[in-house]
């Protein structure tokens, strides 16, 4: 479904990103793999060379401390190897503070929102040339059902992911007469994850679906099948 695509999946490293990178892979696709974590990229890329994949591309990138030169050198070096970007999966975040906006520290704000949210636009809007490149690019953002009703004690991750619907939607809007690139969301739902774990320590992890069962609406989405698929909001469960 996806031989010659390539795609970079954002926190590629483990759960929901490492799912969707071996998926991809073992589909036809060359995966860019971009994370802050070198020893899990390293995990994740050798998985995929011994299965025989596509060899795919390790990425480091810190989303808290990169800057624009770090965007740009991402794009520049994908453009000189591959000329295009065929798919965009934005994956990578972090839950913040679960705690009541009165006491929110201002800080963990700001490091969520950026994460979350602004380091997705800038990257989008680097790669935007290399998305247009394509004949048929895929940008898939990952939400939440807390980016959609508002919850109590999400703070900043709710607001971050309602953000990522609002961009998500913006530039579907931009790109309405361009049918070489589309834009989506996934909700994922409740999946065996670490920030799962974090958000809900006292659940059983192993009462949940793993990552690897959720990837069917992730591979469909990142495919030709799905190339009228566009603004719209999915959830995998």
């Amino acid at each position: 479904m996806l031989e010659e695509k390539i795609i970079l999946v954002t926190g590629a490293g483990d759960g929901i990103g490492k799912s969707a990178a071996v998926s991809y892979a073992s589909r036809g696709a060359t995966v860019i793999l971009l994370g802050k974590t070198k020893a899990k990229l390293e995990k994740v890329y050798d998985e995929i060379e011994e299965s025989n994949y596509p060899t795919p591309l390790i990425s480091l990138m810190d989303f808290a401390k990169a800057d624009g030169n770090d965007y740009q050198e991402l794009v520049d070096n994908l453009i000189k190897d591959y000329k295009q970007l065929d798919g965009l999966l934005l994956n990578a975040a972090i839950l913040g503070d679960r705690s009541p906006i009165e006491q929110y520290d201002v800080a963990k704000w700001v490091e969520t929102i950026h994460i979350n949210l602004t380091s997705q636009f800038i990257l989008i809007k680097t790669l935007l040339p290399a998305l247009r490149n394509s004949n048929n690019a895929s940008v898939l953002f990952t939400s939440s059902g807390v980016g959609r009703v508002g919850k109590a004690f999400w703070g900043a991750y709710a607001v971050s992911k309602f953000g990522v619907e609002g961009l998500c939607q913006v530039l579907s809007d931009e790109h309405s007469n361009d049918k070489s690139i589309r834009f989506n969301c996934i909700n994922p739902g409740a999946v065996q994850t670490n920030m799962r774990k974090e958000a809900y320590p006292l659940e059983s992890l192993n009462d949940l679906l793993h990552p690897d069962e959720i990837m069917d609406k992730y591979v469909w989405l990142m495919s030709d099948e799905s190339k009228d698929i566009d603004s719209q909001s999915i959830n995998c469960q």
